[in-house]
């Protein structure tokens, strides 16, 4: 390769941590570029008489930082190529060229493709004035983040955490926001500018909410929260989370938890659906905030007895369930298109297909009803029957043939009922009945658990009031006629809005 470039870093910004070695390189280069001449040690260069040319007017002429750090890469490899046999482009950039170097990676992966010979020489880092002006040892666990790509969930509060790229106050109020995710709101942070240049550093301890309150943030700024063992702070964790309920299953942990088995709260898990359930249908946020976090508990606690057999973990449930999504939504994840729900819903059913075949499974030979859980609740489970049915053509062509179905079956429990036959024979005759109905919701679009759940809603909802007249009235339901509460319950009906309810009620 004859064409080559250098890049060669500047330092943290004191003039006097420049290297000897970058120092000579950047005076025997014909032509030396910096990326920005927005740097402390431009003046000490320009009184070494060393020539720069810089890369700002570039900024000017882009909408966003990547397509400057493209800009800037394209043209270094073009003058590489354009010089003379045997000559090099020298790039100097602030601090360590691989540390937030944006530029330097894009040489990177692009040098070797374009023919283009490629060194990289070290300099300061911002890292090495921050280790010794904020006084704290990496080794004792560290982080260094981007604040333009800055999310909460990077964030590890055991960790002394380092903000680079803060640039403006904009800038430091998207960290302020992601840091308040973890953090009070009056948590102490501290500010860096131009650590380590002599007549400029400033460093500050200000409250999380003042983050983006002060002045002076630049091309030299950064943030730092120190490390901190408080478990408070690890609170909105999935980890801490994992980590409790670790606790709770230990020797020293909660005997009732010890105890506990698939089988002995596998009801549970049933209960807290129900109850997750009541609070959508109460349209009550806060209280399914509460029960959405009981029932991952009890995912949590059946994940945690298989850690402890060694079969897996809660992190292979959440890697499989990922795995799953990704596949399962090539017209997001890959390159296959959907336009609306329903082809949006043949993606999934083909690439679950497509699953079943690399597992070995032969979806032709698997049963029309397959795939449905075997102790769903019989209404629930009628429902999905009959769906997977109509799939392959096994149906009525309309709803008229569904009511003539549940005419027929009627009339079977009718004469089932009057000939006395067993109660057996009686209650499987109201099964046929019932599966007939799960059909008509089928047709009208209704699901049938949600119908009958509405039912049974609006039935406590006007009994509920004929409890509370009987009550003004110091009477009770046990104490009072069929016919008084029939009166009430027609009352009740009558003040119902379109929706059956109650105006005035909230069960």
């Amino acid at each position: 390769m004859s064409a080559a470039i250098t890049v060669v870093g500047l330092g943290s910004g004191n003039p006097d941590r420049l290297t000897l070695g970058i120092l000579k390189t950047m005076q025997r280069a014909s032509r030396v570029y910096v990326r920005t001449l927005s740097h402390p040690v431009m003046a000490a260069l320009e009184e070494l008489q060393v020539k720069l040319e810089s890369f700002d007017h570039v900024y000017e002429t882009h909408d966003t930082f990547p397509e400057v750090y493209e800009s800037i890469a394209s043209q270094l490899i073009n003058l590489a190529k354009a010089g003379e046999a045997g000559s090099e482009v020298v790039y100097a950039v602030p601090g360590h060229p691989m540390v937030a170097e944006a530029t330097v990676r894009l040489l990177r992966e692009r040098c070797p493709k374009e023919q283009v010979a490629l060194t990289v020489l070290g300099g300061e880092s911002f890292l090495d004035e921050a280790f010794v002006r904020l006084g704290f040892d990496p080794i004792e666990g560290f982080q260094l983040l981007d604040a333009a790509e800055l999310n909460s969930h990077m964030v590890q509060p055991q960790l002394h955490t380092l903000i680079g790229q803060v640039y403006d106050m904009f800038t430091a109020s998207e960290v302020k926001l992601a840091l308040m995710e973890i953090y009070p709101d009056d948590y102490p942070v501290i500010v860096g500018h131009a650590l380590g240049v002599e007549g400029e550093e400033c460093i500050q301890q200000v409250p999380l909410y003042d983050l983006d309150r002060i002045d002076g943030y630049g091309n030299l700024s950064l943030v730092y929260v120190p490390r901190s063992d408080d478990a408070g702070l690890r609170q909105r964790s999935f980890a801490r989370l994992h980590e409790i309920v670790g606790i709770l299953r230990s020797p020293e942990g909660c005997p009732w938890d010890r105890e506990q088995t698939h089988e002995s709260i596998r009801k549970n898990l049933i209960e807290e659906t129900y109850e997750v359930l009541e609070t959508i249908d109460e349209d009550d946020p806060e209280h399914m905030q509460e029960e959405l976090g009981d029932l991952l508990l009890q995912i949590m606690l059946h994940a945690q007895m298989e850690e402890e057999l060694g079969t897996f973990t809660v992190y292979d449930v959440i890697q499989s369930l990922n795995d799953k999504l990704i596949f399962r939504h090539p017209h997001v994840f890959g390159d296959r298109s959907a336009n609306d729900a329903e082809s949006a819903l043949q993606n999934w059913e083909q690439m679950k297909q497509e699953e079943k075949r690399r597992k070995g499974q032969n979806p032709q030979e698997a049963s029309a009803l397959a795939g449905i859980p075997r102790d769903l609740p019989a209404l629930m489970k009628a429902y999905k029957l009959q769906k997977k049915a109509a799939k392959v053509g096994f149906d009525w062509e309309d709803i008229h043939g569904v009511f003539l179905k549940i005419e027929e079956e009627l009339a079977e429990l009718r004469a089932a009922v009057a000939e006395g036959e067993a109660a057996e024979a009686q209650a499987l005759e109201l099964g046929d009945l019932l599966f007939a109905v799960c059909n008509a919701a089928r047709f009208i679009g209704a699901d049938p658990e949600e119908a009958l759940s509405r039912t049974n809603r609006k039935f406590i909802q006007r009994f509920h009031y004929i409890e509370e007249q009987l009550a003004a009235r110091n009477r009770s339901v046990k104490d009072s006629t069929l016919e008084e509460m029939e009166a009430l319950w027609q009352e009740a009906k009558s003040k119902a809005g379109e929706d059956g309810d109650i105006p005035g009620e909230h069960l």
